[in-house]
């Protein structure tokens, strides 16, 4: 048994240009971290959580991160706090792959 649920969850996925693919890392009752892999091009949806703060960690890559007016091409490793009701979004401007996790607490 392993602790550490990112490296087995993760290896596998190897989305194509455009397309994203997640894995469910931790679900509990008031959290739930998530990855996000994304391949060239790809992006995840600027949206929001009006009741819950979602935190991203980019562990992988060099992902561009949407937050309110604001976008900024970060590498891993970063973090970025999106606070209740901030817009949110990532994509992927490179040819390899990136990979973040969000955490979203407390669930709404």
């Amino acid at each position: 048994m392993t602790l550490d649920r990112y490296a087995d969850a993760v290896r596998d996925l190897e989305p194509a240009a455009g397309e994203v693919e997640t894995a469910e890392l931790v679900v509990t009752d008031d959290v739930l971290v998530k990855a996000f892999v994304l391949g060239p091009d790809a992006a995840v949806d600027a949206h929001e959580h009006a009741d819950a703060t979602n935190v991203f960690h980019v562990i992988e890559g060099e992902p561009t991160v949407v937050k309110n007016d604001a976008e900024e091409a970060l590498a891993a490793p970063a973090v970025v706090p999106n606070e209740r009701g901030a817009v949110h979004g990532a994509r992927n401007d490179t040819d390899e792959r990136a990979v973040l996790t969000a955490s979203l607490c407390p669930l709404p």
